[in-house]
């Protein structure tokens, strides 16, 4: 294993720390290099500015050792002043003297820092202290401005005395001024010096901030333009569909996007070659159905695909359509019409279906079946169409036929309603002569003997069951027509039920059978009042007729906001699961063998469904959940208003 060298891991790290450190160094490198040229700056500032006092105060020592010897010089001057004249004016410089000298002194011993001059400036102190001494003698001396005043011996011994001090003061003054000039031109070439020095560490300072400055940007924004001009190229061989190779293997926000454009790169071919291989299997179906003529359209209706389909329904192969408009495949009397409304329809609405004729290429005819879609792109604009075209001839001419042979059955089933119905005409005029003969025989039945008596019993009963029967017929028929005449008004359901139950108590005390009405009396409903009682009076009939002898039969009315209904429940056998289909056809007796004994027509029940349906209701079946019987269920129309309200 090769060893990684200091520099390769310095690199690497660097490569690898996110573009936020990276730009944090590039702008903090340069800020700390500025950051430390101030500080230098104000070093040198601050040594400069102590350079400068240093010159300053030797300026501030010259001048107060000149004043404390030009305050020396004024006193002595106007004591010997005071001495000629006698006058106290010449004493002013004197006064004067004693009133600064002190400061002067003070502010020279707190000021001065070389060590000779403080030697030296100690020795000043004592000399202006005699010095002072002996002004204050002299002017205090008798014979002021008298012409003795300076011949005195005690004067003259004075004055010698202070001018001897003057002497040596004004030597020690002269030397300190020596050295102070020599301390300025030291001051002076030292602030010189500090000032070069600062101006000097400014400029190097200002260098290496710019070019530490430069080589940071270098080193980032080299590397971020080499590698980003690199996802460049990797882009533009994405583009072109050229595979990507991971070169920059950098752990920050460039790295990474290196590593995603490659994934998405390997993602991107893998979708299109699966793109690739469903549009190929998407052809291979699209041209492998035949039974559908499945093709595209651009925007103006021209052919821009045929599959084979297409041309087995139509004729034309793919080298003769494409490129033609799709009006071809249409007669020549809808050719200017119905292409253009259908592509104007599917635009508008997405997609739209049509059934009518089409022309072959051989020029035949053929029903056709077609579907128009609007092909969009993700912003919504027009791209062309998609059309499918399949042959339905042959269902039409099944519907053709179907359509006949209903006509027909509707013309059979209206002639065999009109013969019912002149059958039941003409069976009725002969049997109401004989029942109009059999009611003349019943006038004499003291004269006639039992066995006629009886004849004349059957004949009435036989002829009565046959015009019920007919009556019926007669009603079936009506029905079937249309013809059946009802008047719709509101009535109270409980008088109305209430009126049934009377009618069929002969046949229930015969039977001994209880007929209850129970449930919400209140309500209405809106019905032809002869058809409801009909229906209900075959209800009950029936729940007699198949009822147990000394049973219940209950009329329950029940109601809501949509509907009526009365349920008619009986405890008889009920009706098998397996007959309930057969119900309510006309003429089917259900399990007659089993009540060969029950009269009946098979009419009762279809009679009564017509009824309550031609009322707008209906008429329903279910067998009772707590113990045998039948429920027949009659729905109603409800009443908008009570019967006072149409009253």
């Amino acid at each position: 294993m090769t060893p990684v060298s200091l520099w390769d891991r310095a690199t690497r790290a660097w490569s690898d720390l996110g573009l936020g450190p990276k730009g944090l160094i590039v702008v903090a490198l340069p800020l700390a290099i500025l950051l430390s040229g101030i500080g230098a700056l104000h070093l040198s500032a601050r040594a400069e500015a102590e350079a400068e006092a240093r010159v300053r105060l030797t300026f501030a020592i010259q001048r107060d050792i000149h004043e404390v010897h030009a305050l020396l010089a004024e006193a002595a001057s106007g004591v010997r002043g005071y001495r000629l004249t006698g006058r106290r004016a010449f004493l002013e410089p004197y006064i004067k003297a004693e009133a600064l000298l002190p400061t002067t002194l003070d502010r020279l011993r707190r000021t001065a820092r070389d060590p000779e001059i403080r030697r030296r400036l100690a020795r000043v102190d004592s000399l202006v202290v005699l010095k002072r001494d002996g002004l204050a003698q002299l002017a205090a001396m008798p014979g002021a401005g008298t012409a003795i005043g300076l011949e005195t011996p005690a004067v003259t011994r004075a004055l010698i005395a202070n001018k001897a001090v003057l002497d040596a003061l004004r030597g020690e003054i002269e030397a300190m001024q020596r050295r102070e000039v020599e301390l300025l031109a030291e001051r002076q070439a030292r602030a010189d010096a500090e000032r070069r020095r600062t101006w000097t560490l400014t400029a190097l300072m200002a260098g290496v901030g710019l070019l530490g400055g430069l080589a940071a940007a270098q080193l980032l924004f080299t590397g971020i333009v080499r590698r980003v001009r690199s996802l460049e190229r990797d882009a533009e061989r994405l583009e072109r569909g050229e595979p990507l190779t991971l070169v920059d293997e950098a752990q920050d926000e460039i790295g990474r996007l290196a590593r995603r454009l490659v994934e998405a790169g390997d993602l991107l071919r893998s979708r299109e070659a699966a793109l690739r291989e469903g549009e190929e299997r998407y052809r291979r179906v699209i041209e492998g159905v035949r039974d559908y003529g499945i093709f595209a359209l651009d925007v103006d209706g021209r052919v821009v695909s045929w599959n084979t389909g297409a041309q087995r329904i139509k004729g034309w192969t793919a080298d003769e359509i494409l490129g033609c408009h799709f009006s071809r495949f249409y007669p020549a009397e809808a050719r200017e019409e119905t292409p253009s409304r259908l592509l104007e329809v599917a635009s508008r609405e997405g997609r739209v279906e049509d059934e009518g004729w089409r022309v072959r290429r051989d020029g035949g005819r053929f029903w056709a079946n077609v579907v128009i879609t609007a092909l969009r792109d993700q912003d919504g604009q027009l791209t062309g169409f998609s059309k499918v075209t399949r042959d339905i001839t042959e269902r039409r001419r099944a519907e053709d036929a179907l359509g006949h042979a209903r006509a027909e059955a509707e013309r059979a089933s209206r002639a065999k309603s009109e013969f019912l119905s002149r059958m039941s005409h003409e069976l009725r005029t002969p049997l109401t002569a004989i029942l109009g003969f059999n009611q003349l025989l019943g006038m004499d039945r003291e004269t006639l003997s039992e066995d006629q008596r009886h004849a004349v019993d059957q004949i009435a009963k036989a002829g009565g069951h046959l015009l019920a029967m007919i009556e019926e017929v007669l009603d079936i028929a009506r029905i079937e027509a249309g013809g059946q005449a009802l008047t719709l008004e509101s009535i109270a359901m409980a008088p109305l039920l209430e009126e049934v139950r009377t009618l069929i108590s002969p046949q229930s005390q015969t039977a001994g059978v209880n007929v209850q009405v129970v449930g919400d009396l209140a309500l209405c409903a809106h019905v032809d009042r002869r058809a409801t009682m009909q229906i209900l009076l075959n209800l009950l009939s029936n729940a007699l007729k198949y009822g147990p002898q000394g049973g219940a039969v209950t009329l329950t009315l029940k109601g809501d906001a949509d509907r009526v209904w009365v349920e008619v429940a009986d405890e008889g056998p009920g009706v098998p699961s397996a007959l309930v289909q057969r119900l309510f056809t006309p003429f089917d007796r259900l399990d007659a063998e089993r009540w060969s004994g029950a009269e009946g027509s098979g009419l009762g029940l279809a009679l009564s469904r017509g009824l309550a349906q031609a009322q707008g209701g209906d008429l329903r079946y279910r067998p009772r959940d707590d113990r045998p019987g039948a429920i027949f269920i009659l729905d109603l129309v409800p009443s908008p208003h009570t019967p006072e309200a149409a009253a």
